[in-house]
């Protein structure tokens, strides 16, 4: 069945995130993301190819294609390879690691599912930079970048949905009431539940968009770069985030290698 070791581990490691994947399944409504393998984030064929092999084996235990986010780091490979997942192979996308609104326009034109814009982590820059920033609420950075692409994706009618992710605070959480969806963590979703007298605003609301003047944004390869590669905080955060992914991957495989060769 297998060639060699890498091969056999290649497999089983797939064979663990389906298996993740389908625990939580199990249990919960709805969809579930799945994480492409990162190391490939630079590689429109192999993240494709690795896409349609981690399908395979989901389909293998009863789980079809409508319950799977495949969750995909947003370079511009990784856009290309989500139009051909999603258009080809009908296959939903979660283009993740966003910190800037032309990563979130090139998903949504390449037809993404959705686009996951991270709050905490750009908030995390910039307090990096300044560690007397106060920001919050409405005023802080993340939040005005999911904000900026939620209602540039409603002014332009796009059908690509905006999840919130990557929280450090409730106030963050709170200043993003009516965005699409939120990926919100236990501790932070807790205190949320405790919180008496909350502000519950509907801070991102959609029938707004007929008053504002939001123009339409051209992306290709070359803006993309200018504006996310070469940006200061997206380009830094983006690179930081993916070498992240590959450390965690790079952890499970060495785990797995070794109760392998055992």
């Amino acid at each position: 069945m297998f060639s060699n070791l890498d091969e056999q581990m290649q497999w089983a490691f797939r064979k663990v995130v389906v298996l993740f994947g389908k625990e939580i399944l199990d249990v919960v409504p709805g969809r579930v993301s799945t994480e492409v393998n990162p190391g490939f984030s630079y590689d429109t064929e192999k993240s494709i190819n690795e896409v349609l092999k981690v399908m395979e084996l989901y389909q293998e235990v009863g789980i079809e294609k409508e319950r799977i986010l495949f969750k995909i780091c947003s370079t511009w490979e990784g856009m290309k390879a989500a139009k051909i997942l999603e258009n080809q192979h009908g296959l939903h996308c979660n283009m993740t690691l966003i910190f800037s609104k032309y990563q979130a326009i090139a998903a949504a034109e390449s037809c993404a599912t959705l686009v996951s814009p991270f709050v905490g982590r750009i908030y995390d820059y910039y307090k990096s930079k300044d560690p007397n920033y106060n920001k919050e609420g409405v005023n802080d950075e993340g939040v005005i970048s999911v904000t900026e692409i939620f209602y540039y994706f409603k002014k332009h009618n796009i059908k690509t949905q905006v999840m919130g992710a990557s929280f450090r605070n409730v106030k963050q959480i709170i200043a993003l009431n009516g965005c699409d969806l939120l990926t919100i963590s236990p501790n932070l979703m807790e205190e949320l539940t405790e919180m008496k007298n909350p502000d519950t605003t509907i801070y991102l609301d959609d029938t707004q968009v007929k008053e504002m003047d939001i123009p339409k944004v051209t992306i290709n390869e070359k803006s993309f770069s200018d504006n996310v590669y070469n940006h200061d905080m997206a380009g830094f955060k983006l690179k930081e985030g993916i070498d992240k992914f590959i450390q965690d991957a790079e952890k499970l495989s060495e785990m797995l290698r070794n109760l392998l060769i055992k």
